[in-house]
């Protein structure tokens, strides 16, 4: 059952990639640009291209945007920004990944090597284009989003970046709650098998991870933690380069949560938007060439912080947000202050459930189904009265008289006792409407091992972040059950969960809400 939605997400992403890389490549030729070999760490090739302002006099000294490439992409991924912003007066240079189709080495997923080719494509571009060495920032999509942030923490030159799409916390994005998000890294590790040369390190990683090998966990958390921008927080903030971050509320590979977390330990200029959609959807139609308000405003943070132009965006509310529900633009001096009102549903009585079973619940397929809902507004949806009560618990609030605009984290607290020693379980908030039909609001996976059956124990749950408005009418329903084709679940045969919500300890669920 698993592998049908995993098909269809990787055949999503290969079709994009193919329009991706198409719709520049027709443009290439007008544009001038130079396709280059660049020397990386070790002598590895690097395949790349450069952009360069028409009519630049030799002496001039124009700031440097350095662009890695996505996961999986080819290195003409960025030409139509790379032309925008050279016609804008930068110099850009775009490199294929270390690993990826035509340069050399081994997929390194964001390891040393990655961040020490990024430092030696700032070498080459001061060395052979009018680049000034004090006037250099990074930026892409994914991928290439993380390693311009390990770029900055690492190397002092880089004073501005625009991460896109991209992690702070890589086990925070693909391992949250303790559960392997088993889509996310089968589309990955399928993508870099099919366009470049996994190195024997992801091979292994990869394998344990999808294989739930407990006996390596630590392992595959150091080797996250070491290629996760948040492990080197205090160097970035030392070093003092401006970070926009941005990212999709569905993005199913790199989730909301762990970029919110990291933008509120940045001590230097900062800003933080979230849009509608699923992993890099947001910023699709700028690598497009066409209108995109992603793109836009990380040509105005380059254009405020390397060139010094007077923009407005350093007065600009620094967290800016976009509902799923409205078209509009919210501004909020900080992530707290999105979910500084919350309003909290009792999760009373006690419910048991059997698990092993998919209650219909589910929080849909990877790119695709957060792309749908981008565009035409339609999350996965699941009638409530008529969801399995053996195999899913559901609570509901009261009907709200008004409209209930949630805002950032919505928080699980409960208590769980279980009948194994492992088990997953699965939360996702509805929006449940007068006929019974729930729209997905948020979900997240809880996994535990190592627990006396019979033994209650306590679960604090942050599911995704997301910005939805619930219509006057509506009520708010917590459902949860212990499969979802997303997630890797960890549930013996015949066990069973019972939630439970002592007086000493009542469960609940806790929604941020927007006060106007």
């Amino acid at each position: 059952m698993r592998r049908t939605p995993l098909a269809l997400a990787v055949s999503a992403a290969l079709v994009a990639g193919t329009a991706l890389a198409l719709a520049p490549a027709a443009q290439a030729a007008e544009t001038g640009i130079r396709f280059v070999d660049i020397a990386g760490e070790g002598g590895t090739v690097l395949k790349a291209n450069v952009v360069t302002p028409a009519g630049a006099a030799a002496s001039a000294r124009l700031p440097l945007i350095v662009l890695p490439t996505s996961w999986a992409m080819p290195q003409i991924e960025y030409l139509a920004q790379a032309q925008k912003l050279a016609d804008s007066g930068y110099v850009v240079v775009s490199y294929n990944s270390r690993g990826f189709w035509q340069s050399g080495g081994e997929i390194e997923t964001a390891g040393p090597k990655d961040v020490a080719d990024a430092s030696k494509v700032i070498d080459w571009a001061l060395a052979n284009t009018p680049a000034d060495a004090d006037r250099v920032g990074m930026a892409g999509v994914s991928y290439g989003a993380g390693i311009s942030l390990l770029a900055a923490a690492h190397d002092p030159r880089v004073k501005a970046v625009a991460a896109l799409s991209g992690w702070a916390d890589l086990i925070e994005s693909i391992y949250s709650g303790r559960t392997q998000h088993l889509q996310a890294a089968a589309l990955l590790g399928g993508a870099g098998y099919l366009t470049g040369r996994p190195g024997p390190e992801l091979k292994e990683i990869l394998g344990d991870f999808l294989s739930s090998n407990l006996d390596k966990e630590d392992e595959m958390i150091a080797w996250g933690r070491k290629r996760s921008p948040a492990t080197y927080l205090d160097r970035i903030n030392t070093n003092g380069a401006a970070i926009m971050l941005g990212n999709a509320w569905g993005d199913t590979i790199f989730p909301p949560n762990q970029y919110a977390s990291f933008y509120e330990k940045l001590t230097g200029p900062k800003r933080l938007e979230f849009r509608p959609g699923d992993h890099a959807t947001a910023e699709a139609t700028g690598i497009l060439g066409l209108p995109n308000d992603t793109w836009t405003n990380a040509h105005r943070w380059f254009d405020h912080h390397l060139k010094g132009v007077d923009n407005g965006i350093d007065r600009e509310q620094p967290v800016q947000l976009k509902s799923r529900s409205t078209s509009g633009y919210e501004g909020y001096p900080d992530w707290k202050s999105v979910h500084a009102n919350q309003r909290k549903f009792d999760l009373d009585g006690t419910q048991r459930i059997w698990a092993n079973v998919d209650s219909g619940a589910n929080g849909g397929i990877t790119l695709l189904t957060n792309l749908l809902d981008q565009f035409l507004r339609t999350p996965p949806t699941v009638s409530v009265p008529l969801l399995p009560r053996a195999f899913a618990g559901v609570w509901q609030s009261e009907r709200y008289a008004t409209p209930q605009r949630v805002r950032g984290t919505a928080k699980v607290h409960t208590t769980v006792t279980s009948t194994k020693e492992s088990g997953t379980l699965v939360a996702y908030l509805y929006d449940v409407g007068p006929l019974g039909v729930g729209k997905l609001v948020s979900n997240a996976p809880y996994t535990f091992h190592g627990k006396t059956p019979g033994q209650p124990f306590a679960v604090d749950l942050e599911l995704f972040s997301t910005a939805y408005d619930v219509p006057a009418g509506h009520r708010l329903a917590l459902v949860v059950d212990t499969v979802d084709a997303l997630y890797i679940e960890h549930n013996p045969t015949g066990a069973q969960l019972t939630f439970s919500s002592p007086s000493a300890d009542p469960s609940y669920v806790s929604v941020p809400l927007r006060e106007k």
